[in-house]
């Protein structure tokens, strides 16, 4: 896939699955192969493997490596596949050519989590990257200290394809935005359904999502009333959804992956448990929050399905 056409996928919904493990706790290719396809078939436009839902910083090289296998297959050519990278940057270069080996489409970039990376350094990272990478880079933006000068070397570097903007300073976004050229690097919302309205607003394109995993009628619905210019539809399908997002949040968002999870296995799929340092499992109270919300779910659910 040519950076122009995955451009397009970008301006759609990046889906983040859950990486499934088996009752040894190794990862589970199979369960993980079938997470892949239930979103691909659900026609989510971008399909990142290994990112912060799927538990990046808990697997270990190779078992990334057997992450983005499992979706390459799962998806199966139905959508792009964006394969996570990391680490340090000559991990993350290598990461990206073994990415290429197996049929990825692009690589999306984790933010450097070095206690002393500096924002100008860490802008270094993502181009030494994107010089390298055989495939089209997306940088993870997600710290706040960045200007508006940090943003315009990303989104100007030719292999740049988006730049997953994961943080709430919306006048940085919407100056960016506005001074970058148009038929450059897409910012795209990184922090989810939630916020999606207010970045789109500030002109951005496309948002991610772990919802995908559990309820992907509702992004799909999101992103077709933004893309619509329907706000008002927009804001009403996210306060369906802001029970979940926001049980997500707990413990200084350490349950965000740990309701997605939980989630899936109750929809009937076993996926295991979150790794350390996040919340393996949830509290008795709440997975019986969880489970009458997905219950609740199911018959608005098969409306948006209707409609959209």
């Amino acid at each position: 896939m040519n950076i122009r056409d995955f451009r397009k996928a970008l301006t759609g919904i990046s889906g983040v699955p859950i990486t499934a493990y088996g009752t040894d706790g190794e990862v589970n290719a199979h369960a993980t192969r079938t997470v892949y396809a239930r979103v691909a078939t659900a026609g989510i436009h971008n399909i990142v493997a290994a990112g912060n839902t799927g538990e990046f910083y808990t697997l270990t090289p190779s078992e990334i490596s057997t992450v983005i296998e499992a979706a390459v297959a799962g998806v199966d050519g139905k959508a792009p596949v964006t394969a996570a990278v990391g680490r340090s940057l000559r991990e993350a270069i290598e990461m990206a050519k073994a990415a290429k080996a197996v049929g990825a489409s692009a690589v999306m970039s984790h933010q450097p989590v070095d206690p002393f990376a500096a924002p100008a350094a860490q802008v270094d990272y993502f181009r030494g990257l994107a010089e390298e990478s055989p495939l089209p880079l997306v940088a993870y933006v997600r710290a706040e200290g960045f200007g508006l000068d940090d943003m315009m070397r990303l989104a100007n570097h030719p292999n740049i394809a988006g730049i997953k903007f994961a943080t709430t300073d919306i006048l940085l976004l919407s100056r960016s935005i506005a001074a970058s050229d148009p038929g450059n690097a897409l910012f795209v919302c990184g922090l989810a359904e939630s916020w999606a309205p207010a970045f789109t607003a500030a002109g951005a394109r496309g948002f991610t999502s772990g919802l995908v995993n559990v309820a992907p009628q509702f992004s799909l619905a999101i992103h077709a009333a933004l893309e619509s210019g329907d706000f008002a539809e927009a804001r009403r399908i996210i306060a369906l959804i802001e029970p979940f997002e926001r049980m997500r949040t707990k413990y200084r968002n350490g349950a965000n992956v740990t309701v997605v999870k939980e989630a899936v296995g109750i929809m009937g799929l076993a996926v295991g448990d979150v790794r350390l340092p996040g919340l393996p499992r949830l509290d008795p109270e709440d997975r019986v929050k969880l489970a009458d919300l997905l219950k609740s779910w199911a018959t608005k659910g098969r409306k948006l399905d209707t409609a959209v």
